[in-house]
């Protein structure tokens, strides 16, 4: 009862200081006008009323404005991401129950096989324990059961090592893309961990590896809108794989059975002032673009079923082209926020050119470590992620992180950039003042972009990190 009123009492004085904000904004407005008015009616009865009063008047009100309206800065204080103890799945573990589950044919599990050998993970990658039964337990049951262990110890483990409480967050958002139960995902967080009756929770789903990079940016923005509300936020980004594993016949539906794997991370954002002092890093940008608009696009990669009815995520064979195609349409915005001005005009001279004086040219592509240090690409794949450095003209170094986590975690959804940049800070690359790009592509298709700047030196073994125990071995050749 102690602990309900005083969440509620949090509440009222969150209320209470926005109303007097509020009221403030209204009283310096009519104050303005006031005095404007009595410098009129003196002007008018005394001649020489000197210009500068007009001038101290409006300057103040001016800069009394411009301290109310302005946005509050977003910090990232810090991120935790999940290493499961148990639950790994060996290539040769891998391919003997896809021929004991019944449910695939010899040519199935060949393609499935070849699928897995070529797409960049190690044998060292995890898969949630329902699918280790024979024949493995799909139900909802054991769906929720990898929710309790993903989501639930690495909400404790964030909010431990900052020493806070689940009573002290403001804000909750959970995405998952595949996976939505009733009561939703953050309502199962906020019951098991006893939260505040007024935090605003939200559930985001079919948002595919962009739901990371959605839900940080709905925080910003709530966070923006009210910027006199100083709050906590923390997001939850997993792909529950119980309940989307395809046992149907048809391969465009097999290839996520070959590559997701199970994982996910946690984020603690905050707006107040003080979060400065312990922050990682600043929420210097979002930005989010999307190609739903297009048909062929949208249907690159699609949950539906197939012939028998079994449902799956159908990936589409140009999905790699529709994913090089969002990313080309969403650089140029990116770069206009960040690129130095030579860059700028290097690449409108050379659009302008493709457009009016020759078509076969190719634009150029600007050079992005000019203004960005460090990159965490989808990890979708190797593929992908290649194709996303060469699409950025980025190198070898540039790739490593998102590489790596494909080779030792698989593909996490959204989760995975919080892996790469966690690989980043494991290998003592982010320094003070360094920015990094966080680009998460999903379904629809939506290319989502974060950017951060570190605010504090980062050392790694400094705070848990889910590579402190191999980073040693990294990086490792990936063919």
């Amino acid at each position: 009862m102690a602990e309900q009123i005083s969440g509620g009492g949090n509440f009222l004085s969150q209320h209470f200081r926005s109303t007097v904000v509020e009221s403030m904004k209204l009283s310096l407005f009519l104050l303005f006008i006031v005095l404007e008015s009595i410098i009129i009616i003196l002007k008018h009865h005394i001649n020489n009323v000197p210009l500068y009063y007009h001038l101290v008047i409006i300057t103040s009100f001016i800069v009394l404005l411009l301290y109310l309206f302005k946005s509050p800065a977003v910090y990232v204080l810090d991120y935790a991401c999940y290493t499961p103890k148990f639950c790994r799945v060996p290539f040769s573990t891998f391919v003997e129950h896809l021929q004991l589950m019944g449910s695939f044919d010899g040519k199935s599990v060949a393609f499935m096989e070849k699928i897995l050998r070529n797409s960049g993970l190690s044998e060292e990658t995890y898969l949630p324990p329902g699918v280790f039964y024979l024949p493995p337990r799909m139900d909802h049951r054991e769906a929720i059961s990898e929710v309790h262990m993903v989501l639930f110890p690495i909400f404790e483990d964030l909010l431990s090592r900052n020493e806070l409480c689940p009573k002290d967050i403001d804000i909750l958002v959970v995405n998952c893309s595949g996976f939505c139960p009733d009561p939703c995902l953050s309502s199962i967080v906020v019951n098991h961990f006893c939260m505040r009756e007024d935090v605003k929770s939200f559930n985001l789903t079919g948002m595919g590896c962009s739901g990371n990079t959605v839900a940080v940016d709905m925080v910003r923005n709530m966070m923006v809108a009210h910027p006199h509300r100083r709050c906590n936020a923390v997001v939850l980004s997993t792909e529950i794989l119980t309940t989307g594993w395809y046992r149907g016949k048809e391969r465009p539906f097999m290839v996520l059975n070959c590559i997701f794997r199970m994982g996910a991370a946690a984020v603690l954002l905050s707006n107040k002032p003080e979060a400065k002092n312990t922050a990682k890093y600043k929420l210097i940008w979002t930005l989010r673009t999307q190609g739903a608009f297009d048909d062929r696009r949208y249907n690159a990669a699609f949950r539906d079923e197939d012939a028998e009815g079994v449902t799956g995520m159908r990936l589409n064979g140009d999905v790699l082209h529709v994913a090089g195609e969002t990313l080309q349409s969403h650089i140029p915005i990116l770069g206009a926020r960040f690129l130095p001005f030579t860059e700028i005009i290097l690449f409108l001279v050379s659009a302008l050119k493709k457009k009016f004086l020759d078509k076969s040219m190719e634009i150029y592509v600007p050079n992005f470590k000019s203004a960005i240090q460090h990159f965490c690409f989808p990890a979708t794949g190797k593929s992908v992620v290649r194709e996303t450095a060469k699409r950025l003209k980025l190198g070898e170094e540039d790739m490593e992180p998102a590489l790596m986590t494909v080779y030792r975690y698989g593909n996490q959804s959204s989760a995975s950039l919080w892996y790469e940049l966690a690989y980043l800070e494991a290998k003592n690359r982010v320094k003070k003042g360094d920015k990094v790009w966080l680009l998460g592509m999903g379904t629809g298709p939506k290319c989502n972009s974060l950017v951060l700047q570190c605010i504090k030196p980062i050392l790694s073994g400094t705070s848990k990190n889910p590579w402190d125990d191999f980073i040693h071995k990294y990086p490792v050749r990936v063919p």
